[in-house]
């Protein structure tokens, strides 16, 4: 496997061995409610906290340690995972496993921005989209796995074997970044004013609501699907676990896809993504709730999430491309505020209206959403090209120099693999 394509791979491993770790616990919550003597409200909050320290760490933590060695950073966030499972493991008190569930939190988006951002400058150019597209699929792969594989385990064994499943997972990653990946040190940090002077460009608070709107639009609702489906689609148990692991794999196929049309029509799709929500939620609303209308659904619907995750990394990421990783910080954060706005718009209809006016919230997300994407492209002066710059207002020279040192560092990586290879005393960027 070629250098660049084993990188990736590791960093999309590592991103699904997270978001595994981080989706898993909404599966095993009653088992954790027995196992502690808890309510499962105080079970819920291991995943409340978990996302607060999420959001909360998004725009902070990659700022804080952008100055070190990626490699180091990728295994010790990778141990401190593996380590805090263990732990969860072996513990009989409930606030420890508190502690170990939230204490990752807070270094979940260092990693992923780093993915992120590495994944795209480990790109040929104009094919960012693509690089980026597959650390998006093990983000998907880890939602989808998290859940029902953690639930089987616990119901058909133990807690225990739950929670070893999470700690594997990474380990293994934590294994094969310690033994594959090169050392990769930061020769040329962009300083905390560089970075944080993002923060003054409207288009990326543009952005930045933008995905807040579209990440609501879809989670808003589907953190009701379960209840939804089974009480309006009349569905047994089984067939809606059945959809919702349907919508998980196409979730990953949308993935698959937004990387081919990233790099293609960007600003198309991005004008089409809420109008393809809106109208899955105006067929449900019409009564389409027939077993063969409700799976064509659900495919579409799993689809557009995946597409949904790519263009909102894409938005933020295209908004101030001089600050790789403190973007995609920012990116995570909004994901997350996005996921929570949409449950209380969707909440809030179901309290006014009844449940089966949930996809009125989704409406509203995907109209907020339709209209800020008009906005933003209108602000960005011109449509997209074939290489996919659709978001880029004016790339200045330091967003250049950004970019173009995250790659020479990647470069360099590799020069010492390079250098024995060839047995030269000396070895020079060609």
């Amino acid at each position: 496997m070629p250098r660049r394509a084993l990188m990736i791979f590791i960093l999309a491993t590592g991103v699904f061995g997270i978001l595994n770790t981080e989706m898993g616990f909404i599966g095993i919550l009653p088992a954790i409610a027995r196992e502690f003597d808890v309510s499962i409200v105080q079970a819920g909050s291991l995943i409340s906290l978990f996302a607060l320290g999420v959001a909360f760490a998004g725009p902070t933590m990659p700022l804080l340690l952008s100055g070190i060695n990626r490699k180091l950073l990728m295994v010790g966030i990778l141990g401190l995972f593996t380590l805090c499972n263990l732990i969860a493991m072996y513990t009989e008190n409930f606030t420890v496993l508190l502690l170990v569930r939230v204490l990752p939190a807070f270094f979940h988006p260092v990693y992923c921005a780093m993915a992120f951002s590495v994944a795209s400058a480990l790109a040929a150019p104009g094919k960012a989209p693509l690089a980026v597209a597959k650390i998006n699929i093990g983000v998907a792969a880890g939602m989808v796995a998290g859940v029902p594989v953690s639930n089987y385990l616990a119901e058909q064994f133990s807690l225990t074997a739950s929670l070893g499943f999470f700690a594997s997972v990474t380990a293994l990653v934590l294994i094969l970044t310690v033994v594959l990946v090169p050392s990769m040190p930061v020769r040329a940090r962009l300083s905390y004013g560089t970075q944080l002077k993002v923060l003054k460009k409207s288009a990326l608070w543009l952005a930045a609501a933008t995905v807040i709107c579209a990440n609501g639009s879809i989670y808003g609702v589907f953190n009701y699907a379960a209840e939804y489906l089974s009480t309006f689609a009349d569905l047994a148990p089984a067939w809606v676990s059945a959809l919702l692991l349907v919508y998980g794999l196409c979730n990953i196929a949308g993935s698959m896809l937004a990387g081919h049309l990233l790099t293609a029509t960007p600003a198309w799709l991005s004008r089409l993504f809420p109008v393809g929500v809106a109208l899955i939620y105006l067929t449900l609303l019409g009564g389409g709730l027939a077993w063969p209308v409700i799976a064509v659904l659900t495919v579409m619907w799993g689809i557009l999430g995946g597409l949904n995750a790519n263009l909102n990394q894409y938005w933020i990421a295209h908004a101030a491309p001089e600050a790789p990783d403190f973007a995609n910080g920012i990116f995570l954060t909004c994901a997350n505020l996005g996921c929570v706005a949409g449950t209380v718009v969707c909440g809030a209809c179901i309290d006014r209206l009844g449940l089966e006016y949930v996809v009125v919230g989704g409406l509203i997300c995907s109209a907020l959403a339709a209209l800020l994407i008009l906005k933003m492209y209108a602000r960005s002066g011109r449509q997209e090209d074939r290489t996919g710059s659709a978001l880029k207002e004016d790339v200045t020279a330091q967003a250049a120099g950004a970019g173009a040192a995250l790659k020479e560092d990647l470069a360099l990586a590799a020069v010492p693999a390079a250098a024995s290879s060839s047995r030269q005393p000396e070895c020079r960027q060609s």
